[in-house]
């Protein structure tokens, strides 16, 4: 049971992050995201966040 719990929080949660300007959430490799290499595909905006978990 353990392992299909995993398995949905690293697909819910593994590499996302949300947009802080417009709120779009995107799935990227972090290094990527703190390279600076990612754009936000709605505002074009470069500020992204780890998706917070409940």
């Amino acid at each position: 049971m353990a392992a299909k719990i995993t398995a949905a929080l690293n697909r819910l949660f593994k590499n996302t992050f949300v947009c802080k300007k417009c709120k779009q959430k995107l799935t990227v490799e972090p290094l990527k995201i703190m390279s600076g290499k990612v754009r936000c595909r709605k505002c074009k905006g470069r500020d992204f966040r780890v998706i917070k978990r409940k």
